[in-house]
């Protein structure tokens, strides 16, 4: 009889020790991000694994997937189950919520216009300079040739785009046709148009492609500074203006909603405002917002002018209408001067 009644305290304390462990394990949720944010997130997930861990008691794990911002975009709408984006590109979370996967006021969501840091378009050249590269002026010449994604599958390379535009737009006091002229020029010197921005850094840096390599400020400093590449002694160029360059986030609010993980997934997108990991964001050489960390980075990053695209070029629907949709601008200038 005692043999039965000890059998039973085991099987029941197993039994509710496997319903604990049930418990304290929250379900998986996906973060979905942009190709070059490959260490970035394989710094900051650990980490609120472990914040999680200590504000709730729960296990989380965090599955998290890499490509062209406009890619992921495409992939979720096909199907793919995110339940939050990491995107560099604010119009690849607006054609999200235009199919009814988030809410349309997700940049309402989050301070900063849903944007925890952000960065700019700069250069990247080759040992000492030899082309002289100082601005955007000098990326049409004919002895120089260039490297960045492919716009049409990268925010990254919107961005580079849109820096372009937008420097010319000023230079020629808004008149379209000689801004055109300007941004096919620098498209016809494009030597290498990968689909995203990992792809573009190791054709520069690896390879040998092109003179500059444009893409963001902080991927730039990275890969100079970095040891990856630190043979190659890559220099960097931050023109004098370029690009505001903005980093959403958001929910995806069907698939969190479908698999109850909204609270972890806020939780996500909130820690990326915690004043630890807006200094761990600079570390990896982006601008935040955060003012003490500002303050105390402040001598890390080249004074630029930056330009926001939505005060010259109208809302981003009405940026990717013009430039970015088919038979847009870009794809004329592609057609026309390559």
């Amino acid at each position: 009889m005692l043999k039965k009644i000890v059998l039973a305290t085991v099987a029941s304390a197993t039994l509710l020790t496997g319903s604990l462990s049930h418990a304290a394990a929250d379900t998986p949720f996906h973060n979905a991000s942009y190709d070059i944010a490959r260490e970035l997130f394989g710094e900051i997930n650990p980490l609120f694994v472990e914040h999680w861990k200590q504000q709730s008691g729960k296990e989380v794990k965090i599955v998290q997937s890499f490509a062209g911002s406009s890619r992921q975009a495409q992939d979720i709408i096909q199907g793919k189950k995110v339940d939050v984006v990491t995107f560099n590109q604010v119009s690849d979370v607006d054609i999200l919520a235009k199919r009814g996967l988030l809410r349309t006021d997700w940049a309402q969501q989050f301070p900063n216009n849903s944007s925890p840091y952000y960065s700019t378009t700069a250069f990247l050249v080759r040992e000492g300079n030899p082309k002289n590269i100082k601005s955007w002026d000098d990326l049409i010449r004919d002895d120089v040739k260039l490297v960045f994604p492919n716009p049409k599958t990268s925010g990254n390379a919107r961005y580079s785009y849109l820096g372009a535009w937008l420097f010319a737009n000023e230079k020629f006091n808004g008149d379209e046709e000689k801004i055109k002229a300007f941004v096919g020029k620098l498209l016809k010197n494009v030597e290498n148009f990968p689909t995203g921005g990992r792809g573009a850094t190791v054709a520069f840096a690896q390879n040998g492609q092109g003179d500059v390599l444009l893409t963001f400020e902080s991927e730039v400093i990275n890969i100079a500074k970095g040891d990856e590449f630190k043979s190659a002694n890559l220099e960097i160029v931050v023109p004098e203006v370029s690009v505001l360059a903005e980093f959403p986030v958001a929910i995806v609010d069907k698939v969190a909603d479908e698999r109850g993980t909204r609270e972890q997934a806020k939780a996500f997108l909130d820690f990326q405002y915690s004043k630890d990991i807006q200094q761990l964001l600079t570390r990896y050489n982006y601008r935040v917002h955060n003012p003490e960390v500002v303050e105390a980075t402040k001598a890390q990053f080249a004074p630029v002018r930056l330009i926001n695209p939505n005060e010259i070029l109208g809302s981003w629907d009405d940026i990717t209408a013009k430039h970015f949709d088919n038979g847009g601008i870009l794809d004329q200038l592609l057609a026309t001067g390559r």
